[in-house]
């Protein structure tokens, strides 16, 4: 049973809890009015690599929200983290992804890459095409550090699943012969772990607030955060139901969500 009284922070995923694709989801308003209103710090966490920070607040903003660009964490700014303590400045790195993540990589300090990349960073590309999964794989071959921003197989839209950024990872894994070096996102540990510094909380009294079991459920539990899943994107309440690492709680939506929260005084 989830005690909201022992809540002092929120990790909040967003695709398939805030949003599905462009549609904002039931309770977007009504959750930033709560922990505002309380002040309870927050962090929007995301294993979708192919937006920078800066586009998500863009996003937000269309949707009537001011969130400042510090508490949006994705899978994308925590590789950079990775990357900064491999690598030095000005280290070739090679993106098999979208420009989110180019536009961190250069943001970094790194140097876009082609040829000698010493490391492959891997996202959801929509532009995925055979001779950019070439390119990526004679890299990785050739001895470059295979890093993976998520492994999440598909991701929630509008439409239904769509293969998402563990897709592309699986097509490098069978090109290459080889497991990534490795992975950021969720249910691995590097995407909590720059959320709870970013907070200043501690696991026992953090929400993680999320859609999908096997990301968002189970590597909260791992990582010993309290849990609630949603079932406005990926995961089904038998699915949750059945887990090995069942959620706390389990809500609709995030609308039904805040109401408990609120009813919980």
């Amino acid at each position: 049973m989830l005690d909201f009284s022992q809540i002092k922070a929120v990790i909040s995923d967003m695709d398939g809890v805030l949003w599905l694709g462009d549609t904002p989801l039931p309770g977007l308003h009504p959750f930033f009015q709560h922990v505002q209103s309380r002040q309870i710090p927050y962090a929007l966490a995301t294993n979708n690599s192919m937006k920078a920070p800066a586009d998500y607040v863009h996003k937000l903003a269309g949707f009537g929200l001011n969130v400042p660009e510090s508490a949006i964490l994705n899978s994308g700014l925590v590789t950079m983290i990775y990357l900064r303590r491999h690598f030095p400045p000005g280290t070739g790195i090679h993106v098999f992804g979208g420009d989110g993540i180019r536009t961190l990589v250069r943001q970094a300090g790194f140097t876009l890459a082609d040829e000698g990349a010493a490391a492959v960073v891997v996202g959801l590309d929509y532009n995925l095409n055979y001779e950019k999964l070439k390119r990526a794989a004679l890299l990785i071959r050739a001895g470059a550090q295979f890093v993976a921003t998520n492994d999440d197989a598909t991701i929630p839209i509008s439409e239904g699943l769509a293969p998402g950024g563990g897709s592309m990872v699986a097509a490098l894994r069978t090109a290459t012969g080889r497991e990534p070096d490795a992975t950021m996102g969720k249910p691995h540990p590097p995407l909590f772990e720059a959320a709870m510094e970013f907070l200043g909380s501690d696991p026992a009294h953090t929400l993680m607030i999320g859609d999908r079991m096997n990301t968002d459920i189970a590597g909260a539990v791992r990582y010993g955060l309290r849990t609630a899943l949603v079932l406005s994107g990926v995961a089904t309440r038998e699915e949750a139901l059945a887990s090995e690492t069942p959620p706390e709680a389990i809500f609709d939506d995030l609308g039904a969500l805040v109401t408990a929260w609120q009813q919980a005084g």
